[in-house]
């Protein structure tokens, strides 16, 4: 059994919200999360942006378009993204790919900051993975983003761009080129979508490190 902590474990979780390994890692932490605070742990999720196409138009696309010239074949993409759905149905998720808007994510990562300053950080990064990887709907959308907000419970900020530019540069700068990462209180990390028992291993390990 975890032991309670004074202090909060630090997890700091970079991650893109189009990108559905990250969508997957994510939900698998969330699950060694609720056990590590049903025990009595305390977390503190940090959410460090990250753009896997920061090319990607603001106005979107259909990901089945981007995924074609990816894959060279609409047999191949189709087998690849069934796979994908597959994975995910195993873990409860149900992901939509034909209905997927390929969008600039800059705006729905603002919105994150801003939801995590309100200590609503996991909930409002649910919704958005959900948003566009089962509903289909435009994350980069202003509109769409403010009915999510709403609700989540978020007050979306006006401000916040320039500091989001700077810290996609510095994320970058750490080396990352892939997501999703994890980084337990300092130590470990974690990459990809791993199986909710290494996520609950790496929290276990690293509160006992923080004792």
């Amino acid at each position: 059994m975890t032991t309670a902590k004074n202090t909060s474990l630090r997890v700091e979780i970079v991650l893109d919200l189009t990108c559905v390994h990250s969508y997957i890692g994510f939900t698998r932490f969330e699950r060694a999360a609720d056990r590590h605070r049903a025990a009595g742990g305390e977390l503190d999720v940090v959410f460090l942006p990250f753009q896997v196409s920061p090319e990607a138009p603001p106005e979107g696309m259909p990901l089945s378009e981007v995924h074609l010239g990816f894959f060279g074949s609409a047999e191949q993409a189709a087998q690849a993204t069934a796979n994908m759905a597959a994975v995910g149905a195993k873990d409860g998720l149900e992901l939509d790919f034909a209905r997927a808007v390929h969008v600039n994510t800059f705006e729905a990562h603002r919105l994150l900051a801003a939801a995590a300053d309100q200590g609503l950080g996991e909930p409002m990064a649910e919704r958005l993975f959900r948003a566009y990887l089962t509903d289909g709907l435009n994350i980069g959308d202003r509109a769409t983003l403010d009915r999510l907000a709403a609700e989540t419970g978020v007050r979306p900020s006006p401000g916040g761009a320039e500091e989001l530019r700077a810290e996609l540069a510095r994320v970058r700068s750490l080396g990352i080129r892939s997501v999703p990462v994890f980084r337990f209180g300092g130590g470990a990390s974690v990459a990809g979508a791993q199986p909710e028992e290494t996520f609950r291993n790496a929290l276990a390990a690293a509160a006992a490190a923080d004792r």
